[in-house]
This record gives structure tokens, C-alpha cells and sequence, in this order.
């Protein structure tokens, strides 16, 4: 008896692995297609930018002729000045909005004081706003302060900057989760806050940071709504998105479709190469983050 329901036993969890592995297969074939989907496009992106034999729109993908031409032929354009527009508003409002993420939410996380649920919820409900509705308000106010058209740049990382606190709720919930008795340890033993914060919590709490970090260099680096209404009219104020979209109008993009192609590459390389180097720890902060505070 014992030896048959050692067989029995047996022989379900060979089909537990049985039906578990064609899950498995299911599941990573439809994976694979949607990679392939997703993929495609930004292959032919990469193929057009070295062909060489036309510069405008065709009916095959991959060259008959190859080349770095139209890499090289962006640096006789604005390029090189809409992507350092770019890089300066997506490195100073990495590292401010960073900043101010971080403060407020190590504030809301580790003190306790009058109104402070109150504040967290109307920033969460301030924030359900889509921001293009205070667009024209802003644009007005940096008009008057002389932030627009070819001083954008500046404008831009105010505007993107300005309201950062709002996105506290996944650094907070992460570091709801780092045990406050690390801090009362800290404080018996004559630290500051600022040195519980810099020397504690964040070394801890690196996911996190690297995850605002990331969020707060690619939002500016692929805006492109803001970044126009603002810039309008003036070259030299563009970011990429904005400088490389007038290369598709009717009248240029017979001449700049491949050269349009070569600078898409461009653009999307920091991000791509900023976000496979460091996907485990921004994984690990949208997860950690992602817990009730």
C-alpha cells in the first residue's frame, strides 16, 4: 500500500512538472512575440540610419548601402545644441528633483506633525490633475520672467522641478519600510538628521534613490509637449524632441528622414544604456516603494 501511494505521489508531481513546464513555454512564446513586436520598430530605426543610397522614406529596411553619413551630418545642424538642451535639463532636474523628492519624503516618512495626512492628501489629489491644464499660466509667468524661446532651458528645469515634492509616495513608502529604530540608535548617539538621512537612510535606501534618479532624467529627456510650447519659434532654445520633429515636415522630410533616424538613435542611447545598467535597482524601488504608508 505504502509503495503504491509512493507511485501515485510520483506520478502527480511529474505532471505538476509536466503541465508546469508547457505554462512556462506558453508564457516565454508570448513573451518572445511581444519582443519581437515592440523590437521591430526600433530595429528599423537603427537600419535606416546608416542607409546611405537615399535620404528619404523607401519600401525596404535594411541598406543597400552603408554607412555613418548621416551621424556625421548632424553635427553641420542644430543637433549638437538641442542635445545638450536636452542633457542639461535632464541632469539638473535629475539632481535637484532627486533632492527634493528625498527630503520630502524622509519628512513625511520618519516625522509626525499637525496636518501632515492632510498635506499628503491633497498632494496626492493635487497630482490626479494632468498637467497641461496650468500650461498657459506657466507659460505667461515664464514669459514675464524671460524663461521662454531661447532661454527655455532654464524655464524648463523650473517647470520641472517645481512641484517634484508631489512625487514622494514611492520614496516614502520605502522608507517606511528601513526600521526607525536605526534612527533613535543614530540620535542617542549625537547624530543629526540630516547626518540619520545622509549617512543611514540613503545608503540603505539605495533602490530608491537610484529610482528617482532615473525617473527624474527621463522625463525631461523624452518631453517634447511642454518643451515646444515653450521654446516655439526659437531653434536654439529646442530640446532633441522638438528640433527633431520639424524634420518631418512635408517640406524636409524628404531630405532629413535618415538623418532624423540617426539622431532618434542618439537620443535613445543614454536612456537605454542608463536603464539596463541599473533596472535591478529600479525594480527594487518600484516594489519597495509600493507599500502603504
Amino acid at each position: 500500500m505504502m509503495n503504491e501511494d509512493i507511485r501515485v505521489s510520483s506520478k502527480q508531481s511529474l505532471g505538476l512538472a509536466a503541465s508546469r513546464r508547457r505554462s512556462n513555454i506558453i508564457v516565454y512564446a508570448i513573451l518572445i512575440i511581444i519582443s519581437v513586436i515592440w523590437l521591430v520598430p526600433f530595429v528599423c530605426i537603427v537600419l535606416q540610419s546608416f542607409r546611405m543610397e537615399s535620404t528619404t522614406e523607401v519600401g525596404y529596411v535594411i541598406p543597400k548601402q552603408w554607412g555613418t553619413g548621416n551621424y556625421k551630418s548632424l553635427l553641420d545642424t542644430n543637433f549638437p545644441r538641442w542635445y545638450l538642451n536636452t542633457l542639461i535639463c535632464a541632469l539638473f532636474t535629475a539632481a535637484l528633483q532627486t533632492i527634493i523628492v528625498l527630503c520630502m519624503s524622509y519628512t513625511l516618512s520618519r516625522f509626525r506633525f499637525k496636518m501632515r495626512k492632510g498635506i499628503m492628501k491633497f498632494m496626492m489629489i493635487l497630482g490626479l490633475f494632468p498637467g497641461m491644464l496650468t500650461m498657459i499660466i506657466l507659460y505667461r509667468v515664464l514669459s514675464d520672467l524671460g524663461l521662454t524661446q531661447k532661454n527655455a532651458v532654464p524655464g524648463l528645469i523650473l517647470v520641472y522641478i517645481a512641484s517634484s515634492g508631489m512625487g514622494y509616495y514611492v520614496s516614502k513608502g520605502f522608507f517606511d519600510t528601513i526600521s526607525k529604530s536605526l534612527d533613535e540608535a543614530a540620535r542617542v548617539d549625537g547624530a543629526t538628521r540630516l547626518q540619520i538621512l545622509l549617512k543611514i537612510i540613503l545608503p540603505l535606501a539605495k533602490p530608491i534613490v537610484i529610482y528617482t534618479i532615473l525617473v527624474g532624467f527621463m522625463a525631461p529627456w523624452g518631453d517634447y509637449v511642454f518643451a515646444r510650447y515653450i521654446s516655439f519659434g526659437e531653434p536654439t532654445g529646442n530640446n532633441a524632441a522638438v528640433g527633431m520633429y520639424d524634420w518631418l515636415s512635408k517640406d524636409q522630410i524628404s531630405k532629413n528622414y535618415t538623418k532624423f533616424c540617426a539622431g532618434g538613435v542618439l537620443v535613445a542611447l543614454p536612456v537605454t544604456i542608463l536603464f539596463m545598467c541599473l533596472q535591478r535597482y529600479y525594480v527594487e524601488g518600484v516594489t519597495g516603494g509600493a507599500v502603504k504608508g
